[in-house]
C-alpha cells in the first residue's frame, strides 16, 4: 500500500488518510445538527401541526358535540376554558351551568360545544346545538329531558360573552393564576381517567400555556372593545340574541353610531326541525333568505367560523340530518274530541299562513312574509336588518362557489310552519308572549311581565311556567314587555283569532297541541 507523504506512519488504517478523516469528521459534525433539526421539525410538526376534531358516529351526538370549524379561529384552549370559572369565580359564581348551558352525564363539555386538537392544543368552541337544544321538565323535581332542535330557551348568550370579557379584564386572568388551576384540573381528571395526562409537560407548562393565556387575553379584550355596543343595550336574557347587530361587527360597521331604531332587537332562537319542506321558504324571522344552505352557513359565523376555516363536511352532515329530523310530539294527554273541533277553527283562521296540519306545510302564505303593518308585532328585529347589511353579506365567501346570493331586505315577518309548536315558547319572534293561550288573547290580556329561562312545562296553557314565586324568580330572567324590543302587541284581531269565543279558543289550543 502506498503511504500518503503527509500521513504519519501507522495511521493509514484509521480512515484511509488524515485528510479523508478530516473531511469525514467535518461531514459528521455538519450532519448531526441537520439530523437533529429534521427530528425536531418532525416532532414539532406532529405536536403543533395537527388539526383533528373529535368525531361522533351518531348523528345526534355529532349535532350536540361535533365541530363546525370554529375552534380554528375562535377556540378556547380546552383546559383554560375549564379553569376560567374558578380563576374568575367572582364574575361567574354559579359556573357555566348558571348560564343555562346543559351538561349531560359523563360529559366534560356542555351540549353545544365541540373539541378539536389544533396547533398543539385541545380547543373548544360553540356549535349549532348551543342555540338549538334545551331541556324540559314535567315538575321542578323531574330529571330534565334534553331535546335537540328546539330553541335553547335556557342559554343566556349575552351573559356568556360578558363573562369571558370580564374575566379577560381581571388581573387574575394571567399565567400566574391560570396555569396552576389548569394543572390541578388535569390531575383531578387523571384520577378519574388514568389513561389521561397526569400533568402538563415541560413545553406546555413553560411555553405553550403561558403564550396561550396571553393570546387569549388579548383577543378577548379586542372582542370586548368591538362588542362594547351591547353594554348599552337591554339584556337579551336566555333564549334570545340580537342576531344581526352582532353580525354588523364582522363588517366593521360602527354599531355605536347606528340609529336608535336599529338597536335593541332581541330575537328568539328558532327551532330547526324538518328542514326539507322548508327549502324555498323565506327563512329567518324576517324572511331575508330563501336558501337553507346559505342560512346555515350564515348561522355558522355565530359558532366562530370564517370562510377559510368552516368545516363544510361537518356542517353538511348536520344539514342532512336536519332535513328529516322531526319535532317531538306533545307528551301530555290531548282531548281528541276537543282537538277535532279545534281543527275546524284552525283551518279557518290559521292554515293559510301556518300550514294545513302538524306536518303538512301547504298554504297560500306559508313561508312568505306578512307586512309589518298587517302583523303589527314589535318591529325592532325587522329594522335591525338593513339593506346595507344585506349588500355586505353578499360579499361573504367571495371567490367560493357557495358565495351568498340570496340575502334580501324585507318589510315584515315570515309565516312559519308550526311543527313542535309546544316547545317553541315564549311566542312571537321576540319571545314576548309566554304561552299559546295568551297569544290567542288581545294584547290587553297578555302578561306585561313574566319570567323566561325556566324549563318546567305548563301543558294547560302550552308554554313554560312563567309566573314564579319570589325565591324561584331570582334564578331567572324577567321580561318586561314595556322595554324596547320586548313589545308583545300584534298578531291580533279577527284574522288571528283573538276575537274568538272562549270555547273556540280552548278547542283551537287543544288542536295546536297535536303539532
Amino acid at each position: 500500500m502506498a503511504y500518503d507523504e503527509d500521513m504519519p506512519a501507522g495511521s493509514e488504517g484509521l480512515c484511509g488518510g488524515w485528510r479523508r478523516c478530516w473531511r469525514r469528521g467535518v461531514l459528521a459534525l455538519l450532519t448531526a445538527p441537520t439530523l437533529l433539526l429534521i427530528v425536531l421539525g418532525v416532532y414539532l410538526g406532529v405536536r403543533f401541526g395537527s388539526d383533528t376534531p373529535v368525531v361522533y358516529s351518531d348523528d345526534e351526538e355529532h349535532f350536540k358535540y361535533g365541530s363546525t370549524g370554529g375552534e380554528h379561529e375562535s377556540g378556547f384552549p380546552y383546559w383554560i376554558f375549564q379553569a376560567m370559572p374558578q380563576v374568575c369565580e367572582r364574575h361567574l359564581p354559579g359556573g357555566y351551568r348558571s348560564l343555562g348551558l346543559i351538561f349531560e352525564k359523563e360529559r366534560s363539555l356542555p351540549v353545544g360545544m365541540s373539541k378539536r386538537r389544533y396547533m398543539g392544543l385541545d380547543r373548544t368552541f360553540l356549535n349549532c346545538a348551543v342555540c338549538h337544544t334545551s331541556t324540559v321538565r314535567a315538575t321542578p323535581q323531574s330529571e330534565p329531558t334534553v331535546v335537540t332542535g328546539m330553541p335553547a330557551n335556557t342559554f343566556n348568550i349575552m351573559a356568556f360573552q360578558k363573562f369571558f370579557f370580564s374575566c379577560a379584564k381581571d388581573g387574575k386572568f394571567s399565567a400566574e393564576y391560570v396555569i396552576p388551576e389548569v394543572r390541578r384540573l388535569i390531575r383531578e381528571n387523571h384520577k378519574q381517567h388514568p389513561e389521561a395526562d397526569e400533568d402538563l409537560d415541560f413545553i406546555d407548562r413553560y411555553l405553550v400555556y403561558p403564550v396561550a393565556v396571553a393570546i387569549m387575553r388579548e383577543r378577548l379584550l379586542m372582542l370586548a372593545d368591538r362588542f362594547a355596543w351591547a353594554d348599552s343595550q337591554h339584556d337579551w336574557g336566555p333564549g334570545r340574541v340580537d342576531t344581526f347587530n352582532a353580525a354588523k361587527v364582522l363588517f366593521n360597521i360602527p354599531v355605536h353610531k347606528l340609529p336608535e331604531s336599529e338597536l335593541n332587537a332581541p330575537a328568539d332562537f328558532p327551532s330547526i326541525w324538518n328542514q326539507r319542506p322548508r327549502e324555498g321558504m323565506q327563512l329567518h324571522w324576517d324572511g331575508n333568505n330563501t336558501k337553507v344552505e346559505e342560512r346555515n352557513k350564515s348561522a355558522a359565523f355565530g359558532t366562530g367560523t370564517t370562510p377559510p376555516t368552516i368545516d363544510l363536511k361537518a356542517i353538511g352532515r348536520v344539514e342532512k340530518w336536519l332535513l328529516t329530523k322531526d319535532a317531538p310530539k306533545f307528551p301530555y294527554p290531548i282531548d281528541g274530541a276537543k282537538a277535532a273541533r279545534g281543527a275546524v277553527v284552525y283551518k279557518e283562521y290559521c292554515a293559510e299562513c301556518h300550514g294545513a296540519g302538524p306536518r303538512d306545510f301547504s298554504g297560500a302564505y306559508v313561508g312568505k312574509v306578512t307586512d309589518i303593518d298587517d302583523i303589527g308585532t314589535d318591529r325592532r328585529r325587522l329594522d335591525s336588518y338593513t339593506y346595507t347589511l344585506a349588500v355586505n353579506q353578499s360579499t361573504l365567501y367571495a371567490g367560493y362557489d357557495w358565495r351568498f346570493t340570496h340575502f334580501r331586505k324585507t318589510f315584515g315577518y315570515a309565516n312559519m310552519p308550526l311543527d313542535g309548536l309546544w316547545l317553541r315558547a315564549p311566542y312571537l319572534h321576540n319571545g314576548s308572549v309566554p304561552n299559546l293561550r295568551e297569544l290567542l288573547e288581545p294584547v290587553s290580556n297578555r302578561s306585561r311581565v313574566f319570567y323566561r329561562g325556566y324549563d318546567v312545562y305548563d301543558p294547560v296553557n302550552v308554554g313554560f311556567v312563567s309566573k314564579l314565586d319570589e325565591a324561584t324568580a331570582k334564578k331567572y330572567f324577567k321580561v318586561d314587555t314595556q322595554v324596547l324590543g320586548n313589545g308583545n302587541a300584534g298578531h291580533e284581531g279577527k284574522r288571528y283569532g283573538t276575537q274568538l269565543g272562549a270555547a273556540d279558543k280552548d278547542a283551537l289550543l287543544e288542536f295546536l297541541k297535536t303539532f
